[in-house]
C-alpha cells in the first residue's frame, strides 16, 4: 500500500512539473513581462492556511502514540476544517484573478493566466482525495472514541497507524507541492 503512495506521489509531481514548465514556457514567450500583476492575496493566505494544517497533522501521530483518541480527532478535525479554508480560498483567489483582469479562456497565444487556473484547481483535486481520506480517519477515530474496547483495539491496530502515516505523508507532500507552485507563481506572474 506504501508503494501505490508513492508511486502516486512521483505521477503527481511529474504531471506538475511538467505543467509549470508549460506554464512558465507560456508566459516567458508572452512577452509580457513578470511582476507587473500581484498574485491574488488569497492564495497567500490559503498558503499560510495549508501550512497550519501540515503542523495540525504533523501532530497525529504523536497523539496516536499516546493513546488519546479524543485528541486525536480534534487533531484530525481541524486538519479537515483548514483543508476546507484552503479550498474556499483558492476559489476567492480564482475570483480575485477575474476581477483583474485574467480570464480564464483566452487566445492561445497568451494563455498563460489559464495554467494558473488549472494548476491550482488540479493541485485542490488533489487536496480534496486527501481530504476524503482524513474524513474516513477521522469517522473511524470518532466512532472507536465511542467505547473503551474500540479504542484499544483502534491503537493497538498497525493498520491504523500505517493508514495515519501515509495520510501524513500525502497531506505534507501536498503541502510542499502547492509552496513550491505558489512561488513559482510568485515569481513569474
Amino acid at each position: 500500500m506504501q508503494v501505490a503512495l508513492y508511486l502516486a506521489l512521483v505521477a503527481i509531481s511529474i504531471m506538475f512539473v511538467l505543467l509549470v514548465v508549460a506554464y512558465t514556457a507560456t508566459r516567458l514567450r508572452s512577452g509580457v513581462p513578470t511582476g507587473l500583476h500581484s498574485l491574488p492575496r488569497y492564495f497567500s493566505l490559503s498558503t499560510i492556511v495549508l501550512v497550519l494544517s501540515s503542523y495540525t497533522i504533523a501532530q497525529a501521530p504523536r497523539i496516536y502514540a499516546q493513546d488519546d483518541l479524543s485528541s486525536l480527532g480534534r487533531c484530525l478535525g481541524a486538519t479537515l476544517l483548514l483543508g476546507c479554508v484552503f479550498a474556499g480560498l483558492q476559489v476567492l483567489g480564482w475570483r480575485e484573478l477575474l476581477a483583474n483582469g485574467v480570464p480564464f479562456q483566452g487566445q492561445f497565444s497568451n494563455s498563460s493566466g489559464q495554467f494558473i487556473y488549472l494548476i491550482s484547481a488540479l493541485h485542490v483535486a488533489h487536496l480534496l482525495g486527501g481530504m476524503i481520506f482524513l474524513l474516513a480517519m477521522l469517522l473511524r477515530v470518532l466512532h472507536a472514541d465511542r467505547d473503551a474496547v474500540r479504542s484499544l483495539v483502534f491503537i493497538r491496530n498497525p493498520y491504523h497507524r500505517r493508514q495515519l502515516r501515509m495520510l501524513g505523508t500525502y497531506w505534507h507532500f501536498i503541502d510542499v507541492l502547492w509552496v513550491a507552485l505558489f512561488a513559482v507563481f510568485l515569481f513569474l506572474y
